[in-house]
């Protein structure tokens, strides 16, 4: 079971209803691990390897000298494990968030959201396998959310990256634009990584962004990237970020003094997961507990709080009872105060007052299992959270001001605990209506 403290979020008057919305989270969480993943994307038969995402490829691996297998983010070695089941590979490295034991492929542990010297390290074993495959080659990339911070070769010291990452997040920068500065003040991102070898290179990418731009997850090292330094300059610009190596960094991109990110690589991109599958399966979970389930969104975007208001009003007026909402998406918080929690806690916080005395259960969950700067995946709350938080003398509205989301729902006991999933598609968010 991927939630760790399952027992205790069943309670009260509304415990059946908590417990339905927890399986069925827990039955997304498995099925979009890494591991299951691959495994219902890829099968082999005598030498020929089927690839089946949004797009299908077929290889026969005859036609190969060596086969290399590279990988990063946060669910890259759920990936690698699964695909040792199908290929011994000639050699290959992966960064991810939870050690696995492979057979032919180094496992690093990397972090995330933050780049660390450790992966850089790394990285450059991933660039040096990438540079030493030759013409006659395969190289299969597994690709997942925090790959951005785990592959990282900055073009500048590793502190004004930290730097320079941490003060777009906490502007609340979109993903897509955090990205756009990380390529172009990288060695691999951007395309980059593909354009390092002349071997054939197939990428299994499980999406943590809106719409599957493969140019965006975990920066792009595998795809085509249109943005340029001028949009790079753009977005520190917009957000106020004037640090001094980043700058001349991107300053010289403009002029020329760099070499622009390429718009083409050779390499092939196959989403093999993403959060309309994680939608899709809880929307099935809800269908065979007898729950009339609409599937509302799955691109949300906005300020956290402000989407949680807005889905637990919109459950408010929802006119079928006995009916589930699902939705998924990535939203940001605007951090002002100094507290611990994260985007899927801030808008369940914010739900709470439009929550009270109604027949409503909301959770929300970040599908990696951690939850901005806590260690929480997510919250849940219902029609009597608020009278339960009253009792403890818990104000919602100053621990929301204080960005303190996790520490309210710490006491509250009503912070959902996984840990590191082994996936990696974005939040998802879903009400039960009795």
């Amino acid at each position: 079971m991927a939630i760790k403290n399952f027992e205790e979020l069943v309670k009260g008057e509304f415990a059946e209803e908590r417990k339905i919305i927890l399986e069925i989270i827990d039955k997304v969480l498995n099925e979009m691990d890494g591991y299951n993943l691959v495994k219902n994307a890829v099968r082999m038969k005598d030498d020929t390897l089927f690839i089946e995402g949004d797009k299908k490829l077929v290889i026969d691996l005859n036609f190969y000298k060596k086969i290399y297998f590279v990988g990063f983010g946060k669910a890259a070695g759920r990936m690698a494990k699964a695909m040792e089941e199908f290929i011994y590979f000639d050699d290959g490295v992966v960064i991810c968030s939870k050690k696995e034991e492979l057979k032919s492929i180094k496992c690093i542990l990397g972090s995330h959201p933050f780049p660390t010297k450790e992966n850089m390290e790394a990285s450059k074993e991933i660039l040096d396998i990438v540079k030493k495959a030759g013409k006659d080659d395969l190289i299969i990339v597994a690709i997942t959310g925090g790959g951005s911070a785990m592959l990282c070769l900055p073009r500048i010291s590793l502190q004004s990256m930290v730097e320079v990452t941490d003060q777009l997040m906490k502007a609340g920068c979109s993903i897509e634009e955090l990205n756009i500065v990380r390529k172009h003040l990288s060695h691999v991102k951007g395309g980059q990584l593909a354009m390092a070898t002349e071997a054939r290179m197939v990428a299994l990418i499980i999406s943590d962004i809106i719409g599957n731009p493969v140019d965006a997850i975990a920066s792009g090292p595998t795809a085509g990237d249109e943005s340029t330094f001028k949009d790079a300059y753009e977005i520190l610009k917009k957000y106020g970020v004037k640090n001094k190596e980043a700058m001349e960094v991107i300053k010289k991109g403009m002029k020329d003094e760099i070499e622009e990110t390429p718009s083409k690589t050779h390499a092939e991109n196959i989403i093999i997961g993403d959060v309309k599958k994680a939608c899709s399966i809880a929307e099935n979970e809800g269908k065979k507990r007898g729950y009339y389930t609409k599937i509302l969104k799955c691109d949300l975007q906005g300020e956290a709080k402000e989407i949680g208001i807005a889905l637990a009003k919109y459950a408010k007026v929802y006119p079928r009872y006995h009916s589930i909402i699902i939705a998924g998406g990535e939203t940001v918080v605007k951090v002002k105060g100094n507290g611990t929690g994260g985007r899927n806690q801030e808008m369940v916080l914010a739900a709470l007052p439009e929550l009270q005395s109604m027949p409503i259960v909301f959770a929300s969950v970040g599908s990696d299992g951690i939850d901005g700067n806590s260690p929480a995946a997510g919250a849940i709350a219902d029609g009597h959270s608020m009278e339960r938080a009253r009792a403890l003398n818990l104000e919602p509205g100053k621990y929301l001001e204080n960005n303190d989301s996790y520490t309210f729902f710490k006491k509250l006991k009503d912070a959902i605990i996984t840990g590191y999933t082994g996936t990696n598609v974005m939040d998802l968010q879903i009400i039960l209506k009795r």
